[in-house]
């Protein structure tokens, strides 16, 4: 087993093949820059040779970039047996390396190209000579090389025997299909590696029975010196091996280093989230919304006295932070752990009241988030300060063929506010109204990150809605708030209005911090 190994990125290539998924141009570039210079992943595969003319644009946008921090060599692109065009595309667009694909196994050999292994090697041999003699590293995928180990291991022995006498740099095994189980993934390996000791082999995983990060660590027990990863597991059918738990269970389970640079794991998830289009559910390991939350009232008890219920997967690892959810299942640490890290202290007995008034709500399904604690508080205690900024009236028209606009009128403590604006939509309108007064105020807010609205599975035109909305403070912290309405609109201005008493809270407390006033 590997001391250190290195971690490819195919997030671009592979990645890209998940249903739904185009990148543009920028959002390539951005990604690439991303897993580079934040993440610091060894390399990165960033697309297919000959896919068409804007993405070769695309890709010679990369490598102008890459040029400037002497990164070429760690970017990557698929190429294939095809007399050498693949290898002209590649060099034109500014590349030094090509994984080249060939087939892994006899079926697709004979199937797929109707050739035998010998006529498939001998083309392989011409692509490999050419692209030596253009300047291009070659990396040789055996594709469905898991069908053929399993099934035509003699195929695979044979391949591999005529291939270590070709300038290839680096045997990249992918169970193409998903089908493997860790003890395969290491008797296969090994079969490799006990014909050819010092062969430089990368292993790349697909999900599909979900044993994708096992089949990670196999492979990295087995010997293999590079794995391949996707960002959020993105990929075709279940997709690629997550990088997010593979890199993490490397690094404990294994004791392996790598080069990745795990506090910026959860951003990199964000930014390809954003990008793809493609949501991460939010109980995926590592980077998953809920992954850090506690929500047994024993759980946040335990932590509160002793940290008993933590796990090495800290969240500070990843720039996070413990939550402790608010619901039917909460205790009354859960309360206080949540008070604290808004710097709120209760006597006993008005915990004892929050308690029970967070239990009744999910009870009856209400979402309730850490930042309706204050709202809570002042609907029992009345903490009139809780609540200082009302959005008292918002008329929102929104019409085909013109702007939409908005006027509202806004209560800040005594005083009230009036503004107009239009915008691309009926919330943009309302925000860029709401701007103008927060500013006349001089309030501080915050600045939108993520915008979500969920309605139960089967409603109807007058179901419930709930907007949760993601915000990010000037101090770059995040939280969110949920506004719950039929109306979508009068949702998201709720969700809004909790914002700006949060702000406008945490303003006050700053300042009588400052001031030395007990909070």
């Amino acid at each position: 087993m590997q001391q250190q190994i290195e971690i490819m990125d195919t997030t671009l290539r592979d990645g890209e093949q998940t249903d739904g998924v185009s990148f543009s141009s920028f959002e390539k570039l951005q990604i690439a820059r991303f897993l580079l210079e934040q993440l610091n992943v060894n390399r990165v595969e960033v697309a297919s040779a000959r896919v068409s003319s804007g993405e070769q644009q695309t890709v010679q946008q990369i490598f102008e970039w890459a040029a400037t921090k002497d990164y070429v060599d760690r970017i990557e692109i698929l190429g294939f047996v095809d007399g050498g065009r693949s290898i002209d595309w590649i060099k034109s667009a500014g590349g030094r390396v090509v994984n080249l694909l060939t087939k892994g196994s006899r079926k697709h050999c004979e199937l797929q190209l109707g050739k035998t292994l010998a006529e498939h090697l001998r083309d392989i041999e011409s692509t490999v000579r050419y692209a030596q003699d253009q300047g291009v590293r070659v990396h040789v995928y055996l594709e469905d090389w898991s069908n053929g180990f399993l099934y035509s291991e003699d195929y695979v022995k044979e391949m591999l025997f005529a291939l270590v006498d070709m300038p290839i740099a680096r045997f990249l095994l992918p169970d193409t299909l998903g089908l493997l189980s860790p003890d395969e993934v290491q008797r296969g390996i090994r079969m490799a590696l006990d014909l050819f000791p010092d062969m430089h082999i990368d292993f790349h995983g697909h999900n599909d029975y979900g044993l994708a990060t096992a089949n990670c660590l196999a492979a990295v027990q087995a010997g293999v010196r590079g794995l391949h990863v996707a960002v959020n597991g993105l990929g075709e059918r279940a997709g690629n091996s997550p990088l997010e738990a593979v890199v993490t269970a490397v690094h404990d389970k294994l004791g392996v280093k790598t080069t990745v640079n795990e506090q910026a794991i959860t951003d990199a998830s964000r930014l390809v989230e954003t990008f793809s289009r493609k949501r991460v559910s939010a109980n995926r390991p590592i980077v998953g919304h809920d992954v850090f939350t506690q929500t047994a009232g024993i759980h946040a008890d335990g932590d509160k006295k002793h940290n008993l219920y933590a796990n090495p997967i800290l969240p500070e690892r990843f720039g996070r932070q413990r939550v402790y959810a608010l619901g039917k299942l909460a205790g009354k640490s859960s309360i206080e752990m949540n008070l604290k890290n808004q710097g709120i202290e209760l006597p006993p007995d008005q915990v004892e009241r929050l308690w029970l008034r967070v239990k009744e709500l999910g009870e009856k399904k209400a979402i309730v988030s850490p930042d309706d604690l204050p709202f809570l508080i002042e609907e029992l205690l009345g903490d009139t300060q809780a609540h200082t900024v009302s959005v008292i009236a918002a008329d929102i028209h929104t019409r085909i063929g013109a702007a939409p606009s908005a006027s509202i009128r806004v209560r800040i403590a005594d005083k009230e506010y009036q503004a107009e604006a239009t915008g691309d939509g009926g919330y943009d309108a309302f925000m860029k109204a709401l701007s103008r007064i927060v500013t006349e105020a001089g309030l501080s807010v915050a600045e939108l990150k993520d915008y979500e609205l969920r309605i139960p599975p089967g409603g109807q035109t007058d179901a419930l809605v709930e907007t949760i909305i993601t915000w990010v403070t000037p101090d770059h912290s995040i939280f969110r708030t949920v506004g719950v309405d039929s109306d979508q609109m009068i949702a998201a201005i709720k969700a809004t209005e909790k914002m700006l008493n949060r702000m406008t809270t945490d303003s006050k407390r700053t300042s009588t911090v400052e001031q030395g006033k007990p909070v």
